[in-house]
This record gives C-alpha cells, sequence and structure tokens, in this order.
C-alpha cells in the first residue's frame, strides 16, 4: 500500500505532507553537497545539519498527541510513527556522518563516544531512538501487546531530554537553536503531562504551562550564558524581554499561546454544540 494512504485505503493528506517533510531537508542537504555550499568543513556541516532535523523531527513527533488532545484532531496519530522514524532516520545520518570524519576507524569513534560526556549522552539518545523505531510496527504492538508497548514508548520522555542537552552541549557558545528546540521540547511533554494529571483542555492550564516554559526558558538561557562565559545574566534577560529581538522566549511563549488558542477554539466549538444538542432533541 502507498504510504500516503491510510489503514482503510484512503488518500491521507496528513501522510503525504509528513512524507513530504521527511525527504525535503534530506534533498536540501544532497543540493547542498552536489553545489559545494555545505563551507570549508562539508562533513562538518552536515553534521550539524542533520543534528538540527533530528531535534526538530523528535519535537515535531512529541508535539503530536498534545496537539491530537488539545485539537481534538484523531487522525494526527496515522503520522506520528512517520514522523518518529524520520528522527530516527535522520540520527542514523547523524551518527554515520560522524563516523565518516572520524574515517571509519570505529575503534576511535568508540573511545570518543565514551570518553566526550556530550556524545555518550547523544548516543544513548540515538540507542532510545533504535529501540523506539525497532518496535514501530504493528507486528511489535501485537507481540508485546498494547499495555508493554505503550510502556516501552515512553522512552521517549527519556530520549528528548538527553537529546536536547546533547544539543546544548554540542552548540557550546551559540545555543539560541538549541535553547529554542528545549523550549518547544519541554512545552510539549509539560503538555503531555498535563494530560495525564491534569485537564490538558482547560485554557487556563494550557496558558500558565505556556508562561512557566517562557520563563524557565529565559532563565536557563541566562543561566547557561552566565556559567559558561561569565556574561550577567541580567544582560541576558533585558534582551530576551526585548520584543523585537527574536529571542527563544518569544518562540516559546509563541508556541505555548498557539497552544492555547487552539483550545479556547475547540472549548468554545464543544459548547456551541452543547447549546445546539437539546433543540435537535426537543425537535425530534
Amino acid at each position: 500500500m502507498p504510504l500516503w494512504r491510510d489503514r482503510t485505503g484512503a488518500f491521507s493528506s496528513l501522510r503525504l505532507a509528513a512524507l513530504v517533510a521527511a525527504v525535503l531537508p534530506a534533498l536540501w542537504l544532497l543540493e547542498r553537497t552536489l553545489t559545494h555550499d555545505l563551507g570549508s568543513r562539508p562533513i562538518n556541516e552536515a553534521i550539524h545539519f542533520t543534528g538540527t532535523w533530528t531535534m526538530r523531527f523528535l519535537v515535531a513527533t512529541v508535539a503530536v498527541t498534545p496537539l491530537r488532545v488539545l485539537g481534538r484532531w484523531p487522525k494526527l496519530v496515522g503520522i506520528r510513527r512517520y514522523l518518529g522514524l524520520t528522527t530516527f532516520a535522520y540520527a542514523a545520518l547523524h551518527l554515520s556522518l560522524f563516523i565518516v570524519d572520524q574515517h571509519f576507524d570505529l575503534i576511535h569513534v568508540a573511545a570518543e563516544i565514551a570518553l566526550r560526556f556530550y556524545l555518550l549522552i547523544g548516543f544513548t539518545a540515538f540507542v532510545g531512538l533504535c529501540i523506539l523505531a525497532s518496535t514501530s510496527t504493528d507486528a511489535s504492538i501485537k507481540r508485546l501487546g498494547a499495555q508493554r508497548w505503550t510502556k516501552l514508548h515512553k522512552i521517549i520522555f527519556v530520549v528528548t531530554p538527553l537529546a536536547v542537552v546533547h544539543s546544548f552541549l554540542q552548540a557550546k557558545i551559540d545555543v539560541t537553536d538549541a535553547t529554542i528546540i528545549a523550549a518547544f521540547a519541554v512545552l510539549l511533554i509539560a503538555l503531555r503531562l498535563l494530560k495525564r494529571y491534569g485537564n490538558a483542555e482547560n485554557p487556563l492550564a494550557v496558558a500558565a504551562v505556556a508562561l512557566g516554559v517562557a520563563l524557565a526558558t529565559a532563565l536557563i538561557e541566562a543561566g547557561w550564558f552566565a556559567v559558561l562565559t561569565g556574561v550577567d545574566p541580567g544582560l541576558v534577560l533585558e534582551a530576551d524581554l526585548d520584543i523585537t529581538m527574536a529571542r527563544p522566549v518569544w518562540y516559546a511563549l509563541g508556541a505555548g499561546l498557539l497552544m492555547t488558542a487552539i483550545a479556547v477554539i475547540r472549548r468554545n466549538a464543544r459548547r456551541k454544540v452543547g447549546q445546539r444538542q437539546p433543540m435537535q432533541v426537543r425537535t425530534a
């Protein structure tokens, strides 16, 4: 069955969009490679490129459940496997390029992973992605049972923080992209926890999570620069509060407010349906 069709065999625009999104970065990397647009250290640039897209697809995978719950969009579940496998594919390419950069010396690669903390964290996250990818089939669900399979796939809550830390440590000084990805990841995990332990469809609860994550983003970024570079954290916080600057805190707040808006729209839609339903009953 073509990958752009759902389980019933019907055409799925969501699945097609997920497939296109999965392929486009790889095509872009190929185009940059063929046109010699990867700079003086092409392999190193390709490693960073694939690492960045691994994180983006990981965040997109984690976003499926909160968006499905808040937006009441059950069809999103159909692309979660695609996004997860895409994340694994880019992570595998990321590691493969690192091996190429080390001249295929696997002993040296293993030593580097063991000795460098950020590489060890990244490799641990990759092992977690391997487990998730290898058990993403329907056969695995049947073999493990739905309950055990669900518990196993909760390791995404371990993989995601490890990948975020790896991204931070690898970025070192310029952690803007890493901070934005971290903020999105924390927001999405917080919303998933809200679904489990609270009311994930309550706009006020979602707004509170959004504000909390935005504040945490600003504090973490300021603390990172203070520890690593000695920059006055007050200056970083002052820059974060400047709305004219595209700082990570505004990305975090914008994503959180978008989630809040979705929750408000869906709640109002349910209320309207609830108000019309009694009228329909009386007419019948």
